[in-house]
Formats: structure tokens, C-alpha cells, sequence
């Protein structure tokens, strides 16, 4: 899996800089059958609040809207910052499934 954030920013109708994060994951055919196999496509891998211009919005990301692509805007550096280390979070969170799913079946045996 990749995954490939790009960040724009563009001036607002009165003149304010706006910022965007776009994100989508790319993934080997291997990722996509097994997303396919277990049907995850809707399997959420992160849910919270970001705040965007003062006021809290609720956010999840979905295995779904990492693979099809994923977009953010506002007008804080702070909050893409923010949303950034989410989409890479979730990213790792993802990975985890991943590797739960190529690996299903029999035992593992954790020592502590």
C-alpha cells in the first residue's frame, strides 16, 4: 500500500488563504482481493472531530475513502496538520487490517 497525500492551498473570496489535503492509497492487486474477499470496503478505520473554523465537524474514514480518494479543506494550517497525521493514522490502522486478513486463519501465539 501507498499511500500519496497532496497539499494545495488557494486564496478565498476575501483574499484568506484556504488550504486542501488530498489523499488516496494505492494498492497492490494482492490488497485489493483481500478487500474484496472480506468485503471491508466500508470498515471504519478512524472516527473523531476536527475542527474547522471553530466549529467541530465529525469525520470517519472508511478503508472506502482511502482507496476511491479523500479531500479536506480549510482555512487553518494547524487543522491539515492535523487531518494529515488522521489520514496516516488511519493509513497504519488499515495496514493492520491488511495483514490480519492475508494471514486469517489458524493460531498466533503472543508471549508477554
Amino acid at each position: 500500500m501507498k499511500l500519496h497525500i497532496t497539499r494545495n492551498q488557494a486564496k478565498g473570496l476575501l483574499g484568506n488563504v484556504k488550504f486542501e489535503l488530498n489523499s488516496k492509497v494505492e494498492l497492490t492487486d494482492e490488497e485489493e482481493k483481500l478487500i474484496k474477499k472480506y468485503n471491508t470496503n466500508q470498515e471504519t478505520l478512524f472516527v473523531g472531530k476536527v475542527n474547522i473554523l471553530g466549529i467541530e465537524l465529525n469525520v470517519r474514514i472508511t478503508i472506502d475513502n482511502l482507496v476511491k480518494g479523500h479531500t479536506f479543506k480549510c482555512s487553518n494550517i494547524a487543522e491539515i496538520v492535523r487531518y494529515e497525521a488522521i489520514v496516516r493514522d488511519s493509513c497504519g490502522t488499515f495496514k493492520n487490517y491488511l495483514e490480519v486478513m492475508k494471514d486469517f486463519g489458524g493460531e498466533d501465539v503472543f508471549e508477554y
